[in-house]
């Protein structure tokens, strides 16, 4: 395998469009796995199948309550839930438009960033009021592995009520197969 070596301009192109390219990925799965997700019943949606936060509908909130919590931290602005096993929403109906605004919100966040911005320091506080200081990229390695993460336990809790073949790919290789791969061409 050969390789050139980048130039700083295509370096910084590659590093900032990584994270675009993260956010696209990640409404792209988002928006999969909600349209499983509402092939469950209601009792299905509610029911305790032992992930961490036990249900798909404690699980998905779950998800909308820490990316709330990590855009206010880098952005300054935004809801802050009360914890991070907050109920936000109580229907499946009433939590996907939110997502989707969430999932718009963060494409925002990353659109705007630069690689020196990137490279720069977050100091912030988690819910326990711990300070920390870290990386901007590596919180948003974070974010977007967190939610990776969970979307995994609602794809499989799916998978359990619903069967396998019900929750579709969510695989970042076949989004980027359907999207990245084509912006190429």
């Amino acid at each position: 395998m050969t390789t050139d070596t980048p130039t700083e301009d295509r370096f910084e192109a590659l590093v900032t469009r990584r994270y675009r390219d993260f956010a696209a990925y990640n409404e792209w799965a988002n928006q999969r796995l909600y349209e499983a997700a509402a092939q469950l019943s209601d009792a299905q949606y509610r029911a305790d199948g032992g992930a961490f936060f036990g249900s798909v509908h404690a699980t998905l909130n779950h998800i909308l309550v820490a990316d709330r919590l990590w855009l206010r931290r880098i952005t300054g602005s935004g809801d802050e839930p009360a914890g991070l096993d907050a109920i936000l929403f109580e229907t499946l109906a009433e939590l996907t438009p939110a997502r989707a605004a969430e999932d718009a919100r963060l494409a925002a966040c990353v659109a705007g960033l630069d690689a020196m911005t990137l490279a720069g320091d977050l100091t912030y506080s988690n819910v326990a009021g711990t300070r920390f200081t870290q990386n901007l990229a590596m919180v948003l390695d974070h974010v977007f592995n967190h939610q990776t993460h969970h979307r995994g336990q609602v794809h499989c809790l799916i998978s359990g009520l619903l069967g396998k073949s019900a929750p579709p790919p969510l695989d970042l290789i076949a989004f980027q197969r359907e999207n990245v791969a084509s912006r190429q061409g």
